[in-house]
């Protein structure tokens, strides 16, 4: 349907006490000094490979359809029919659900190809666009549309041009996605299609084909702040400037020549964008963990090679780039890194020896790692509170909008497995508390009350934007500060469109009974803030694109030092929607009163 052009404003206020965040249903708490690991769910009835926090504060998680039947049904009867699945040909059982953060509840949904080992990412109207997988799925392409509980996927058939297993997808400014290699797949497509869409060769990735074991599955991609991509795989690195096909820039290989990418599997993140004014923003890419050069070939003889304890760090718009190595307090293969609000970055999950693959890890690593972005070098990390549940292979972990970290899956095994085996297959969801959500720091822990956005206010590139705030605690104005993260598209180790951007130009000003106004300033452009939704979180504020036909959902969080989050709310800034959008909706969720607006300007 065409729309009538307006420039206007879709937000989502949240105005929930951040250290009122505890979910309102009963959770088994493990408790110490660095951060704390609560039980959700004992079973989801799935295994949680993938993940993706939508905007109404839901996840989609799915597996895979010929892992077998899980332990789920679907409702009504329903059943999948696949002529070439190669376990079940009839399976009434559900590989995909729905969780309801705030309810602690979740709902079967329903795939009709196999989904396992694909990629996504939230495209403009909020949305979750899945692409690719294996077999019958390998170039479908499946759509989720946030909803109050009675929707489900919507599968539109061969979207894709080439097979996509393992591959890696990007939001681009322009709200498209690109879609990125697989197995035996060097190059790359956009999607939605275009009548002139083919696939563009990418020989990049066949240079960094490792015969025999890949290693450069899932390449780790980041937007660039001129536009480009920083494009990861095996042990090096190049700028790609994806609309010409021409490679700007070759960065150095990593020190050491060691492999990061599936399925000698690390991660990676952008680390947070500050100083966004500037002529040339410092962008820095942080690489940690991986497993030694031909320990996928030594798994085979059943030898399990310690992981790689080391991390590279690299500055990716310096005329000279190096990499920066420092070392992890565990060595760790198939670990999850994730953004949190106040810039720091989690690493969990995983294991100390082996490579990704069936069976093929060993001694799990329990305890979360902490880094420091901004720390003096040698003191960077900081080992927290253990859980007691392995996640191997096939293990998954995203940020919540309340600065909970939601953590699952985990299953080594052709099949579901759970018993008779090393690491039974794990159908459980954790949450894990990052040490900022201690009880002792609720006094320092600002409350948004409300902002330029939450008031219909316009908002775009490069425009001012005001949140008002409540703190108990004694305030320093020159230590708060706006962030917005941007959610992931959450599996292998890897969280794709994962950003996190620290707005400038703060002022604070004092209005009385303890609170305050900050002002701050919108990212300038779509390189550096892509469309999609976005989670503000922290001491920073992450957003999505505010250009033209763009829609951003952001979660804003205000920070009254330098690790005390505040509340959130959800933004969306769209210049194109319909007038009959308009909407309001009020209710009460855990730990405060929720309120949901759709509003025109």
């Amino acid at each position: 349907m065409q729309m009538s052009r307006y420039s206007s404003i879709l937000f989502f206020l949240f105005l929930q006490l951040f250290f009122a965040i505890q979910p309102c249903h009963r959770v088994v708490t493990i408790a110490a000094g660095g951060g704390r690991w609560q039980l959700l769910q004992k079973s989801i009835g799935i295994v949680a490979m993938h993940m993706q926090l939508l905007n109404n504060d839901r996840v989609v998680i799915y597996d895979r359809t010929d892992f077998g039947r899980s332990n789920l049904s679907l409702p009504d009867g329903k059943c999948r029919v696949g002529s070439s699945d190669l376990v079940v040909k009839n399976d009434c059982t559900a590989h995909s659900v729905e969780y309801d953060v705030l309810a602690n509840k979740f709902r079967p949904l329903m795939v009709q190809t196999d989904v396992w080992c694909s990629s996504g990412a939230v495209v403009p109207d909020g949305s979750l666009v899945q692409t690719g997988g294996f077999s019958d799925g390998e170039r479908k392409v499946r759509t989720f549309y946030p909803c109050n509980g009675d929707c489900d996927w919507v599968e539109t058939g061969d979207g894709l041009k080439a097979r996509r297993w393992y591959a890696t997808n990007h939001i681009l400014p322009d709200g498209k996605q690109i879609v990125i290699g697989g197995r035996d797949q060097f190059n790359y497509e956009f999607y939605p299609k275009t009548s002139s869409s083919g696939v563009y060769n990418f020989p990049f990735l066949s240079q960094t084909n490792d015969r025999g074991s890949e290693n450069n599955l899932y390449p780790f991609v980041f937007l660039n702040n001129d536009g480009n991509l920083f494009v990861f795989a095996n042990n090096r690195a190049i700028l790609f400037d994806y609309k010409t096909g021409k490679v700007v820039k070759t960065y150095p290989a990593i020190p050491g020549g060691d492999p990061r990418s599936y399925p000698s599997t690390g991660s990676a993140v952008l680390l947070p964008l500050k100083n966004l004014d500037a002529a040339t923003i410092e962008a820095e890419v942080l690489v940690c963990g991986g497993a030694p050069r031909g320990s996928f070939e030594k798994v085979a003889k059943r030898n399990f090679v310690k992981a790689l304890d080391t991390c590279g760090r690299i500055k990716i718009n310096d005329p000279n780039p190096r990499w920066v190595m420092e070392t992890m307090p565990y060595a760790r293969v198939m670990g999850d890194m994730t953004l949190l609000p106040n810039g720091a970055v989690l690493i969990i999950n995983g294991a100390e020896a082996g490579v990704a693959g069936w069976e093929n890890g060993r001694n799990p690593v329990l305890n979360p790692v902490l880094y420091w972005p901004n720390g003096a070098a040698g003191s960077r990390f900081e080992s927290l509170n253990p859980s007691t549940i392995p996640r191997m292979y096939h293990s998954t972990a995203i940020l919540l909008r309340d600065g909970r970290v939601l953590v699952g899956g985990s299953n080594p095994h052709v099949g579901y497995g759970f018993s008779g085996v090393l690491f039974p297959t794990e159908l459980s969801l954790e949450a894990f508390s990052p040490p900022y959500l201690d009880a002792q720091q609720n006094n320092l822990r600002p409350a948004i009350l409300s902002s330029t956005a939450s008031r219909g206010k316009n908002i775009g590139y490069g425009q001012k934007l005001l949140v008002r705030f409540k703190v108990t605690g004694k305030l320093i104005p020159s230590m708060v500060s706006v962030t917005m993260v941007a959610p992931a598209f959450n599996t292998h180790s890897y969280s794709m469109n994962h950003r996190l951007l620290v707005l400038g130009n703060i002022k604070v000003t004092y209005v009385g009974t303890s609170t305050y106004d900050v002002q701050v300033t919108t990212p300038r452009s779509g390189n550096l803030a892509p469309s999609g939704d976005v989670v503000p979180d922290g001491n920073l504020i992450q957003t999505g694109g505010f250009s033209d036909g763009e829609r951003i959902h952001a979660m804003v969080t205000v920070m009254g030092d330098e690790t005390e989050p505040s509340n959130y709310e959800w933004w969306a800034v769209e210049d194109s929607i319909p007038p009959t959008a308009a909407k309001a909706y009020t209710g009460i969720g855990c730990g405060g009163r929720l309120k949901m607006a759709f509003e025109l300007v």
